[in-house]
């Protein structure tokens, strides 16, 4: 798989820099058709992918973790926005703030440029191709590649989402030629924001520092940031990525600021506000529009081409890159979380910046009648972002923070570019391990040697044209995908009404004659007791492992196949007991006894309760854990005979599970990826 990527990125470059002509000519065609041919299936693809994702995020399904039922979040909401923004979007952002808005002022998809309603729909439109549908592709993918690797303990790579359609033949070539398509999109879509980057930001060290513009100090730019991607990218997501992120949102944020509060303040914010209005009330006319009825039928497929469809194709191109890096960041994340901040929070970001940013270009376009700096946007987009700076208040000193902030969100799309490449042609099983650094090495140099080989070309044109002829095979896996997450969704949801329908078992379970163990005041000494690691291996021995092998023998004895495992912790001294029941292809029955490590609340610290503490800090509870993951509660204290309906209440639950599931179609043997006796203890770590 890395082969056959490296191979091919490696021919089309030198394809691009041997026969340009060629290479231009080739490309042009081949997008032309495209555009003409195949143009509504970017535009229902993206539709679909949003109606899908904000389904996903009402119904049910919302509650699903991306990881076991106990795990929280590893990240602060500031710090995954923020690696999210910087890595996904933030360098297209800035070069198109300003860009945009006055090339759809100035040649609007229908009717004359200039006109009130081009300078009304301006900013409008700029919302639109950065706003919720492209977020929804990479919270599709997100999604996915969290699911099925923190939830269902698969590799974090796209081959598993497909897992519920093909099976273990994800594993062969079909998965093989899946991971290649996302290799070479994340490839591409990465050079198209570097190259975008990199004349951007060659034009702004040319305003103040004179540094000359052209191919050589274009290709020393992309060595320098691709130099240091690397460092950021070997160093971590902790260490490299998330503290470049963090700084690179500071920065924008104070650089916003200052445009806002030395322009004209009130008009700017009463411009923000239309303009969040008039996204909202067209985007459901705009995400089906095709321009079928043009009256100018060549003239609106250049501006489909150029505009819509480029961005429609780079937003997938990017979303196998920006799911899986998003998947990295977001386990113990709700599905509902998941998808309302991956949707929203980047995106008010993004409407502010270029709300704020496209609104003092258009008013010193328009309201002053600067024409030269309307030209020079329209002519050399990479120019007007700077060009607007150097106008406003201490200019210089302005595009210099500018072109600080450009410069980190060129660093932080080629590292994460770096380190989601690595993860997916890496072998390593563990969702949590990060390719080996020489990978993350040799992904960055390839990103590099293509961006150049395309800036050579034609620019930023031939970037366009190559990206969205990239996005096009990705565009069936996202469909496989959908699909795929619909059947994993149906399982979840027949598992949780499996829940209610046997707890009449559960109940029925629990009448036992009078004078037996559930006496009152055994539960209620039970519920007062917080026990030290020591109190909690007794008991382990004396009672729960006991009482786990009776069950587990009465289980073989009915010809089932029931193990009883047990092992050391890796945070306690308590060992954890995992009995398991295989079923075939169908789903195990795992109930499992695990320590987790509490701090004491202080209600529980009073007189005459030290001998039933941990020095007074923690205690421990023996929590019960299925597939999933905790279900919650804690069964210190349980006599055997309670801790035995436990068990069969829970197996009820699941043989249930097993009769609603019987009528579902696709995969549901994850056999493969079943570990005996996991460790949870990562989920319980720092927030």
């Amino acid at each position: 798989m890395v082969v056959v990527t490296a191979v091919i990125t490696l021919l089309v470059a030198i394809w691009a820099a041997v026969a340009s002509d060629n290479f231009d000519s080739v490309v042009g065609g081949i997008t032309g058709w495209l555009t003409e041919s195949l143009g509504w299936l970017y535009i229902a693809t993206v539709a679909i992918a949003l109606i899908f994702m904000i389904w996903i995020a009402l119904s049910k399904a919302g509650a699903i973790r991306l990881g076991p039922d106990h795990s929280k979040p590893q990240y602060s909401l500031f710090s995954w926005s923020a690696m999210l923004f910087a890595a996904g979007i933030g360098i297209g952002v800035m070069f198109y703030s300003v860009a945009e808005p006055l090339a759809q002022y100035s040649t609007p998809p229908v009717g004359e440029g200039m006109t009130e309603q081009a300078y009304n729909e301006a900013i409008a439109w700029t919302l639109f191709h950065w706003g919720v549908s492209g977020w929804a592709l990479y919270a599709l993918m997100g999604l996915a590649f969290g699911y099925y690797a923190y939830r269902l303990n698969m590799p974090l790579a796209i081959r598993s989402a497909l897992y519920p359609l093909i099976g273990k033949r994800v594993n062969g070539p079909i998965g093989d030629a899946v991971d290649v398509a996302a290799l070479l999109g994340t490839i591409f879509g990465v050079a198209a924001s570097l190259g975008i980057g990199v004349v951007q930001l060659n034009f702004g060290l040319n305003m103040v520092f004179g540094l000359p513009e052209g191919r050589g100090m274009q290709i020393a730019l992309v060595a320098l940031a691709v130099g240091v991607a690397a460092i950021s990218a070997v160093s971590g997501v902790d260490k490299g990525i998330k503290r470049l992120s963090e700084a690179n949102v500071y920065l924008a944020t104070a650089l916003l600021l200052f445009v806002l509060f030395t322009g004209r303040t009130g008009w700017l914010l009463n411009s923000v506000v239309k303009n969040m209005g008039d996204y909202l009330a067209w985007l459901p006319r705009w995400t089906f529009e095709t321009f079928s009825y043009s009256q100018d039928p060549a003239a609106t497929a250049d501006w489909m081409a150029n505009w819509t469809l480029f961005f429609w194709a780079w937003w997938v191109a990017w979303a196998p890159f920006v799911g899986l890096f998003l998947a990295r960041i977001s386990r113990g994340r709700t599905f509902r979380q998941f998808v309302i901040g991956t949707l929203c929070v980047p995106f008010l970001f993004v409407a502010l910046w270029a709300s704020i940013l496209g609104n003092t270009a258009l008013d010193r376009a328009v309201n002053n009648k600067d024409h030269d700096f309307l030209q020079t946007a329209v002519d050399s987009p990479e120019r007007g972002f700077y060009t607007l700076l150097d106008g406003l208040p201490g200019g210089t000193i302005v595009v210099f923070i500018a072109i600080l902030v450009g410069l980190l969100f060129f660093v932080t799309s080629a590292d994460s570019g770096a380190l989601v490449m690595a993860k997916f042609s890496s072998i390593s099983q563990d969702p949590q391990q990060d390719g080996a650094p020489w990978m993350r090495l040799m992904w960055s140099g390839a990103v590099a040697v293509l961006t150049i080989a395309m800036l050579q070309v034609g620019g930023i044109a031939t970037l366009q044209m190559a990206t969205l002829i990239m996005g096009l095979p990705f565009m069936v896996v996202v469909y496989l995908i959908m699909v795929g997450l619909m059947r994993s969704i149906r399982m979840e949801t027949a598992q949780v009404d499996s829940r209610a329908i046997a707890l009449h078992s559960a109940i029925s379970g629990r009448t036992l004659p009078s004078g037996n163990d559930l006496d009152w005041e055994n539960r209620l000494d039970r519920t007062s007791t917080w026990p030290s690691e020591q109190t909690a291996h007794r008991y382990v021995v004396q009672i729960a492992k006991p009482a786990l092998e009776s069950v587990a023998t009465a289980l073989r004895a009915r010809d089932y196949d029931a193990t009883l495992l047990v092992a050391d912790s890796k945070d306690t001294k308590v060992p954890q007991l995992d009995l398991s029941v295989v079923f075939g292809e169908d789903p195990v029955f795992r109930y499992q006894l695990y320590p987790v490590i509490s701090t004491t609340p202080e209600f529980a610290v009073r007189e005459g309760a030290s001998d039933k503490l941990d020095n007074g800090k923690n205690y421990v509870r023996l929590e019960v854990f299925g597939m999933n993951g905790s279900l919650g509660f804690d069964v210190f204290g349980y006599t055997r005979a309670q801790l035995i309906n436990n068990v069969l209440d829970l197996f009820d639950r699941h043989l249930e599970y097993l009769h609603m599931q019987q009528g579902f179609s696709g995969e549901r043997d994850l056999t493969e990826f079943t570990s005996d006796a996991p460790e949870w203890g990562e989920d319980f770590g720092k927030q």
